[in-house]
């Protein structure tokens, strides 16, 4: 199946799910949806983060000392949550056991976070980090894909950002191995590079770690001339 459709296919089988009741994931309560209202009120509560990396800050405040030393490639960032229990499994679930119900219920965070909804608002394309052909032809939909078609279906650019070959794992790595094993992995798609020029773009991940796959593609759209750049993220690890 196309690459195209099959990811058609998985966000309509994502929504699908989304609002079949059932137990609550979390505290298994009967019925609600994946994650009940009362489990996201307990394990979602608002944070105070970096503006630009997302780690979480004392108040009031707005950019920590590592951004203020070394500003990152990307101008804000904004993550849900931070990566922990239970949002830790819902996203492996949504990864690795073949789960695209999750892509909607995860997004539903982001919603919730008054940053994001900013972002989105301002944003004139909502990107999402590429997969290589080889891990989306294993894994059949790419997550993040998902998310930001959740997210903005109506501004979701699937096919601008290109990932030209695949690279370890970069769970174990640390922050230089990292930058190191995505150097040239990532081009924006020519056909569509002039019309990102001077454009405000979101790009949507998962997960973020060190933030090197994010900021490697902020410097791609940054050299194809994008004006602002916000990585928007479901769960933020702290420090690593």
């Amino acid at each position: 199946m196309h690459f195209g459709r099959m990811s058609g296919l998985f966000r309509s089988v994502s929504h699908w799910l989304e609002h079949i009741p059932s137990q609550c994931a979390v505290c298994h309560a009967w019925p609600a949806q994946r994650v009940c209202s009362s489990c996201v009120a307990r394990f979602a509560q608002p944070t105070n983060r970096c503006k630009r990396c997302a780690l979480e800050v004392p108040e009031p405040m707005e950019v920590c000392g590592d951004c203020l030393l070394r500003p990152p490639d990307l101008d804000a960032c904004v993550a849900a949550v931070s990566y922990g229990y239970p949002w830790a499994q819902a996203i492996k679930a949504l990864k690795f056991q073949e789960d695209p119900g999750w892509a909607a219920t995860l997004s539903t965070l982001l919603h919730r976070a008054p940053a994001a909804q900013l972002a989105i608002a301002q944003a004139d394309e909502v990107l999402c980090v590429p997969l290589s052909r080889q891990r989306l032809r294993e894994r059949g939909f790419n997550q993040s894909a998902l998310i930001a078609h959740a997210l903005a279906p109506e501004k979701a650019n699937h096919h601008a950002l290109l990932r030209l070959h695949d690279t370890a794992a970069q769970s174990g790595l640390n922050r230089s191995q990292r930058l190191h094993n995505l150097r040239n992995a990532f081009m924006v798609e020519p056909n569509i590079s002039s019309h990102l020029k001077g454009k405000r773009v979101i790009v949507v991940d998962d997960v973020m770690t060190t933030g090197a796959t994010l900021n490697a593609i902020a410097a791609t759209l940054r050299a194809a001339g994008v004006e602002h750049i916000t990585a928007v993220v479901i769960a933020r690890t702290e420090r690593y």
